[in-house]
């Protein structure tokens, strides 16, 4: 999610925002997460008997939306801030000493992972991006760098399981308070912080490995929110059903699942998928608008960043 975050803050703006821009967040963010929470509610209703529709607690994945809709809030007065990148750390690490903001409106997660929206914005003001496609022979030397991050990281996660767990089950999601995860001591904020330094050090090696020219997969690219919001659909019921614990929870079932999540990634990537489901992913409700005369057709780029072809 770090990587995701600072993906959509690359491709962000923070300029004062048009009435288009405004018009997009209605119809791109906020829209598709009413859709979408209702359909999570009528899930819930029909599988658990759950028959609480509250939009103010996201379901499941659904967080990110409204993230990325107060990112696109926010960002404007943030940079009117020196050193935005700064700031955005501060409030993140703060945040955390806080218990009353919690999961209500996706807050707490909002404020964690910020400075990951703000980094991809301030490293396109940078023109980083344009820099790595510039390089020529040395950019191997950074590809070896990220494969020695990653075998570093998977060293350390194998040594330290144990703590590994309870950082991925608790600390990693940004949704709790310090007190909320049972570390009340003041040097709290520090293991967020540290945390912090981790995720955008791992995504930094992440983005060396991307293939800087187009390939076969650069399309699937293009429908970021047809796997984002449908894929837990598919998730569901396998992680209702319990077949991934107990016996199942072996080295096996995680390369199985591995490769299954691929298979379920490019398949809702589809043209097929993208045709079915595109009213409810890029609804754009004309009856909703008192602006008419606003362009409310297909967009070219969707809320995460990614450029679709049409």
């Amino acid at each position: 999610m770090p990587a995701f975050a600072m993906i959509s803050g690359h491709f962000s703006k923070a300029s004062p925002p048009s009435s288009r821009q405004m018009l997009k967040v209605l119809t791109d963010i906020v829209v598709p997460y009413v859709i979408f929470q209702s359909i999570w509610s009528g899930v819930q209703w029909i599988f658990e008997g759950d028959t609480n529709l509250d939009l103010a607690q996201p379901h499941w994945t659904l967080w990110f939306l409204l993230s990325l809709a107060v990112f696109r809030i926010l960002m404007p007065y943030l940079v009117l801030l020196r050193f935005p990148l700064l700031w955005a750390v501060v409030l993140s690490v703060a945040v955390g000493y806080s218990p009353g903001v919690d999961s209500t409106l996706s807050l707490a997660r909002t404020v964690g992972i910020l400075p990951f929206f703000v980094l991809g914005w301030q490293l396109r003001q940078w023109k980083l991006a344009d820099r790595w496609m510039a390089l020529k022979a040395s950019v191997w030397l950074f590809r070896l760098a990220a494969v020695v991050v990653f075998a570093a990281w998977f060293v350390a996660v194998v040594v330290n399981i144990r703590a590994f767990r309870v950082l991925s089950v608790h600390w990693f999601f940004y949704d709790d308070s310090y007190s909320g995860l049972d570390a009340q001591q003041w040097w709290a904020g520090f293991v967020r912080l540290g945390l912090i330094l981790l995720a955008a050090a791992l995504s930094a090696a992440f983005f060396a490995l991307i293939p800087r020219s187009e390939t076969f997969w650069t399309a699937f690219g293009q429908a970021t929110m047809y796997v984002y919001l449908l894929h837990s659909f598919v998730l569901y019921p396998i992680r209702e059903s319990g077949i991934l614990t107990d016996d199942h929870a072996s080295a096996t079932w995680l390369l199985t699942m591995v490769f299954a999540s691929i298979a379920i990634a490019i398949a809702l990537s589809s043209p097929l998928v993208r045709r079915v489901f595109r009213p409810i992913v890029e609804p754009k409700p004309r009856w909703l608008l008192i602006r008419r005369e606003e362009p409310v057709g297909p967009s070219r780029v969707d809320p995460t960043g990614s450029r679709r072809d049409r």
